[in-house]
């Protein structure tokens, strides 16, 4: 359980990640170098994960590594839910819920077995638009999975 100052200090954390990191359009060929950006990290690190990109409920790549399973796939879709029905990272809805000590069933009578609230979903959002998509990855614990799909959109957003 994360005390309240460090519960606070990691939504604000989340919050600035999604403000930061911002596309000006999101193209099929964009979806497609990110994706294999992602699955270059993962391979070389020999991370059991499954990688979803998908834009206005259009997948434009999937991907899935050695020891990822179906299950990945199922938490990806539960996952991208959650970003796309709140407009924020399954990540920051985790850790919202766990700090406000409720579930996405008492809050919102969503069902989990529909929605989940951990990390590895990431809004694709388009500056003066909003949130068009999502970029997933499934096979690791919350955090590693927010954190890898963070590591990747700050080296082609920022770094280039």
């Amino acid at each position: 359980m994360l005390n309240n100052e460090h519960e606070d200090n990691l939504l604000k954390k989340l919050m600035k990640q999604e403000e930061t990191l911002v596309f000006d359009t999101f193209s099929l060929e964009m979806a497609h170098e990110i994706g294999e950006r992602l699955y270059q990290k993962a391979y070389e690190r020999r991370l059991p994960v499954a990688i979803d990109i998908t834009r206005c409920g259009q997948q434009l790549y999937h991907a899935a590594l050695p020891g990822s399973t179906a299950d990945n796939d199922a938490w990806i879709l539960r996952k991208s839910r959650v970003v796309m029905r709140f407009g924020q990272s399954s990540y920051y809805w985790g850790a919202y819920l766990e700090h406000s000590k409720k579930s996405m069933e008492e809050d919102f009578y969503l069902s989990s077995s529909e929605y989940a609230p951990h990390g590895g979903s990431f809004p694709i959002t388009l500056r003066n638009t909003g949130v068009i998509g999502t970029i997933t990855v499934s096979g690791l614990p919350s955090e590693e999975d927010h954190a890898l799909v963070v590591e990747v959109l700050e080296e082609y957003l920022i770094l280039g």
